[in-house]
């Protein structure tokens, strides 16, 4: 049916979006960190911290080795013979605690703190040695806890380290404040400036998840958008469409039935309800031209007016509304509908998509009837009233009973003709009447006419 349809292929509608995962980001240094140490079978926070307590430790006794035996010059740090071993053990010592840092991290930084106290009180005046220990304890301090509660912490450990520093001065040398002020300061500097710096490693990883997580709302909302589109769109083919199939093609089935009981004793009353189905034929296939070309998006579509593209690109196929209602009803009479059109009021035009609306529904009514009530009478009433435009279409009960394939029904039209109406900001009814028919009823709010 397709090449009949239309003169160029049919835009399908879009594939449901399906909600994926962001792009991936390249991989950073610590991505791949950690995807070496996972496959190393190094996973969790302990077994990582043991890794990096064991690498720091050995930094350090590296660092101090170097610090007493090679870099200073002999006599520079004047040290006992097993105390510049006992101040690299304490620093490795300090190292190894780090692998509680994150499973226990106060009871790392007050043992990291402790050992920090022992080595001031070990180290000669004039000199400040520290390992690398309070500083990663520092900075995991204020990664892990609020910026607040870190600051207490480690103030509370500077100030530990700061008594531990004055003590050791004040009974080892008569100048307390210049020899208890190197380690106080390094003390203050170190720890105030690991914790800040921790403090704000953390909140750059919370603004970044903030911003993935906002990403990914904005990800879904636009899916929503785009799959509420794609339903808006096809519960307007499925309209459309059922409205040229309800009309179009259960007229031809009914006049196909009359010309089958004709064909052998009145040939010439069969030839004419023959042309009449070729007809509708025709008609029906300019319908769906319209609905594809609505679908497509052409201009005149968009535009509401005019006439949809025929077969060969030129406008042949008018556009449905209330001035071609009167053909639609010598249709309906034509398959033996007793149809009466009352009209009040003066006619004036109306906005396009409501005129196709209205036009819609009649057409609906009509085929309902057909169905539903075969051979009652219809009147349909159109009004023009100063500031509204109402339609009444009204079935009396079916003169026979309908066949139960006839009195079959989806509910789709009445579905249809409701959502017609709320996109055309109108009122709609429909039900039983006292008599036993019919009723649908819709009215809009025209303000003289206007375009809204």
């Amino acid at each position: 049916m397709n090449d009949h349809i239309g003169a160029g292929p049919v835009t399908a509608p879009a594939a449901e979006p399906t909600e994926h995962a962001e792009p991936a980001a390249p991989p950073r240094l610590t991505t791949r960190l950690d995807a070496l140490l996972a496959n190393l079978g190094v996973t969790g926070p302990f077994a990582r911290d043991c890794l990096l307590a064991v690498g720091v430790a050995g930094l350090t006794f590296m660092l101090m080795a170097a610090l007493f035996w090679v870099v200073t010059p002999p006599g520079e740090i004047v040290l006992g013979p097993g105390q510049a071993w006992l101040l690299v053990a304490l620093g490795v010592g300090q190292a190894l605690l780090l692998c509680l840092r994150r499973v226990r991290p106060l009871v790392c930084l007050a043992s990291v703190v402790g050992l920090q106290a022992v080595m001031i009180a070990l180290s000669p005046p004039d000199a400040t040695i520290r390992g690398l220990a309070p500083l990663v304890v520092a900075y995991t301090i204020g990664v892990l806890l609020p910026a607040r509660t870190a600051l207490a912490l480690v103030g509370v450990a500077v100030a530990v380290e700061t008594a531990a520093a004055f003590g050791t001065a004040a009974v080892s040398t008569p100048d307390l404040l210049l020899a208890a002020i190197g380690p106080a300061g390094s003390s203050l500097l170190s720890n105030l400036g690991a914790v800040v710096v921790g403090n704000y490693v953390a909140t750059r990883r919370s603004y970044v998840q903030l911003l993935r997580l906002q990403a990914a709302d904005a990800v879904r909302a636009q899916q929503a958008k785009v799959r509420a589109a794609i339903g808006a769109e096809r519960t307007q083919m499925a309209r459309e469409l059922h409205d040229v199939a309800a009309h179009h093609l259960s007229g031809m089935v009914v006049q196909a039935a009359a010309v089958h009981r004709l064909i052998d004793r009145d040939p010439a009353a069969a030839k004419e309800g023959v042309a009449w189905i070729r007809a509708q034929g025709k008609e029906t296939l300019d319908n769906l031209r319209l609905v594809v070309g609505v679908l497509r998006g052409t201009p005149a579509d968009r535009s509401g007016g005019g006439d949809a593209p025929g077969p060969d690109g030129e406008g042949s196929v008018p556009v449905p509304g209330l001035a071609v209602l009167d053909a639609l009803v010598r249709t309906a009479r034509d398959l033996g509908t007793p149809v009466e059109f009352v009209g009040e009021g003066s006619p004036r035009p109306v906005s396009p998509i409501a005129d196709v609306a209205l036009y819609r529904m009649v057409q609906e009514s009509l085929s309902n009837a057909r169905q539903h009530a075969p051979g009652a009478p219809v009147l349909i009433t159109l009004r023009y009233l100063p500031r509204e435009v109402s339609l009444t279409v009204v079935n009396d009960p079916p003169a026979r009973r309908p066949e139960p394939a006839a009195r079959t029904s989806s509910g789709v039209g009445l579905v249809g003709m409701r959502e017609r109406a709320q996109l055309i900001g109108a009122r709609f009814a429909a039900g039983p009447t006292a008599e036993g028919g019919w009723s649908v009823t819709v009215a809009q709010t025209d303000n003289g006419g206007e375009r809204r």
